[in-house]
Formats: C-alpha cells, structure tokens, sequence
C-alpha cells in the first residue's frame, strides 16, 4: 500500500524537495494534506498537481484566498486555517508520515501532535527538538511513533549508527556506548563568512548573509549558517536525537560540504556518510526507510574532488557556538531562550533592523537576563519562549 503523506510546510525548501521525490515514486506515496504560512499562489500550484485531500494555510487571510481558488477550480480540497489546522492535518488517519518542515518555532505543535498520534515523523526542522528534545523523545517512546532525521548532519549519524540502534526512537547514551561509538563528529560548512575578517561582520547584508556556497536554503536557515547558529542548533538537536551530551558531540569544519557527518567507534573506526549537497538525499532515505529509493541526486565523483578539508571551529568568530554549546550543556528551558532570541534577532536582521555582528549579542544578553529553569512540560517550554521573545525585542529598542 501507498504511504499517506502529510508535508507541514510545502511551499518551502523542504517540502518542495519532498514533493521532488514523491514524484518519482508515484505508486509508494500519495499526498493528503499540504501546508503553508501565507504563499497561496505555491499553495494552490501544488494543490492543483497533488490533489491532497486537505490544504492548510496558518495565516487565515491566506487560506480565505485559497478557499475561493480551489472552490474556483472546482477542487474536492477542504481548506483549513491557523495552527489548529496544520495540527489536524499532522494527526489524520489516513496519514501515515508526516514532514515536519516548518521553520521556526511555529512548527512545534503540529509536530508534536504528529509525534503523539505515533505517526513515523521526519523532523527536517531543528526547533522542535532544541526547544523540548526531551519532551518529544519521550512521547515518541510513549506512542510508538518513529523519530526520523532530515537534517543532512543528522540523518547523517543515523546513516553511519549500527541498525539495532537504527530501530529505535532514540538511542541512548549507554545505547551509544554498548554500541562501542565514541564520539559524533558533526560537521559544518563554515557558511559563507568562514574566511572574512570580523572586522567586516558589521558591514554584512542580508544578501550576502543568505547567499550559502554549497547549500540551497530558505533565508532564516542561511543566515544560521552565516553566523554558525545553525551549526549549534544541531549540536543540541543531536543530544536529543542520539541520546547523548555535548561533550561527546565534536563540531568539525568541512568547507566542501561532500561528508555530511560522521561516527568513531572504539575501535578507531570512523564512519561517514558522504553525496552532494542535496537536501532529497537524506529526505528519500527517511521516506523509504529501511528501504533504499533513488531521489534524483546526481551520483558524487570521487575522482572530481581535488581535496577533502577539515579544521576546528573558530569560537571567537562565531560567538553562537559557544552559546549554544552552553545551552546544551545547561540543559532545561535554555536551549529554547537560546531559539528564540535567535528567532528575532535573524528576523531583524532580515529586515535590516539590527547589524549582522549583534545577532549573538542579542541572542547572548537575553539567555543571561532569561536565565533558565527545568524543561518539565510544554507549559514551561512555551513561558520561556514568551520570555525570550519579549526580551530580546527589548533588546532591538534599546
């Protein structure tokens, strides 16, 4: 039977990624709900291609615009609105998989609802896991539902894990260690600023800040990567998924982004996965596994690439690994300050409201004046977040 798909942010990278995939393979998956925040036009193009059963716009104008189009088109698409929609679309019946590719925070309840329906859910957005990783692995262990990684780091390690760990929803830490595995080398680009004097931060615009040399990303994304927050978001994101701590996690710099991550074993074995730098490679292997399908990745030469590099994070340079290093290590409703401040200093920075160099200042002033307190439920998780946000909106002002 055909795997039932809902894609929780279709209009963005990931999704139309996904949709890539899914189109090769038209007898192993069938759509039924697609959503998106505000693009109606992308929204009702692949209405119009997929035919899912729902369509969901979190942004009630926007969905009052995609009503009238599909009712126009005379389409058997019943349209949803808001964040209740897209958590009613996660927890259908007839869906089987959920992607989880909303960026930023406001993917967290319809992933989690996913997560708790015990759907098999990949997790291509990194919040839900840094803000409550605990949390969701958790109700995953408690319903059953299967914990898949897109990031590329992430599914990565899950690629390079021994399959009886592969099986499970997390594998712990004494899980890792029984296994014989050391360490988790989790590798990053350096972004396109890995070179460029400090100094010059000041000066960055947000076009050259989303301009990403070996990755095709949304805007948000690339500027993480510029200032190396994305790289700490998946340090924290791996101690939830892998069940370990930020001490056996080593970030390498690896500026052809053609190994993805890796695994050292006791032994002295080092295992890595390697292919382009393509987003479908790691989104047709959670579709499909434990099976294999082929995603429309050109196969990686070997015999093109000059040379592999790696070297050390600089932490001076980019300040955010050494916050989120520190979140991790905390633990408790830290990481999710960490998010948040992170949330609206990238937004303001975007909207030329704030210069690239204090995007860690804001993010670092609001963990100090947040501090952090036990990650118990989701109450505290979203309180923190609330705290965080008025924080560092403050901080713009001041």
């Amino acid at each position: 039977m055909s795997q039932g798909l809902c894609i929780l942010g279709s209009t963005g990278t990931i999704g139309i990624n996904t949709l890539d995939v899914v189109s090769r393979h038209p007898d192993r998956f069938r759509i039924v709900a697609l959503t998106a925040h505000s693009q109606v036009d992308r929204l009702f193009e692949q209405c119009m291609t997929w035919r899912p059963h729902y369509a969901v716009m979190s942004n009630p104008d926007a969905a009052e615009q995609l009503e009238g189009r599909i009712g126009d088109a005379g389409l058997d698409i019943r349209v949803l609105s808001g964040p209740e929609g897209q958590s009613r679309a996660s927890v259908l019946d007839e869906v089987d998989a959920v992607m989880a590719g909303i960026v930023g925070a406001a993917g967290l309840m319809p992933t989690l609802d996913a997560v708790r329906a015990g759907k098999r859910v990949m997790i291509a957005n990194k919040e839900p896991l840094v803000m409550m990783g605990q949390v969701f692995v958790e109700e995953a262990s408690r319903s059953g539902a299967l914990l898949l990684p897109i990031d590329s780091e992430h599914n990565a390690i899950f690629q390079c894990l021994p399959e009886q760990l592969q099986h499970g929803t997390k594998p712990g830490q004494d899980d890792l260690r029984t296994a014989g595995i050391s360490r988790i080398l989790l590798t990053g680009s350096g972004g396109p600023f890995l070179r460029l004097a400090p100094a010059k931060f000041a000066d960055v615009t947000p076009e050259q800040a989303c301009a990403h040399p070996n990755w095709v990303m949304g805007r948000k994304i690339s500027v993480d990567s510029a200032t190396m927050m994305n790289k700490g978001l998946e340090l924290i994101e791996a101690c939830a998924l892998f069940g370990t701590d930020p001490d056996h996690i080593e970030i390498v710099v690896h500026p052809q982004s053609v190994i993805h991550s890796m695994v050292e074993y006791d032994d002295g074995s080092i295992l890595a996965q390697l292919g382009n730098p393509d987003m479908r490679t790691p989104i047709a292997h959670a579709l499909a596994w434990p099976e294999r399908i082929e995603s429309g990745v050109n196969s990686l030469d070997m015999l093109a690439m000059a040379s592999l590099e790696f070297e050390a994070p600089d932490y001076e340079r980019f300040p955010a690994l050494r916050l989120a290093r520190h979140a991790a290590a905390e633990g408790g409703t830290l990481p999710t300050v960490l998010n948040a401040a992170n949330e609206v200093a990238v937004a303001a920075f975007l909207d030329e409201r704030l210069s690239f160099d204090r995007i860690s200042t804001v993010v670092e002033q609001t963990m100090t004046a947040v501090g952090h307190h036990a990650a118990q439920d989701l109450d505290a998780v979203l309180a923190a977040d609330a705290a965080a946000r008025e924080q560092a909106e403050t901080l713009l002002v001041s």
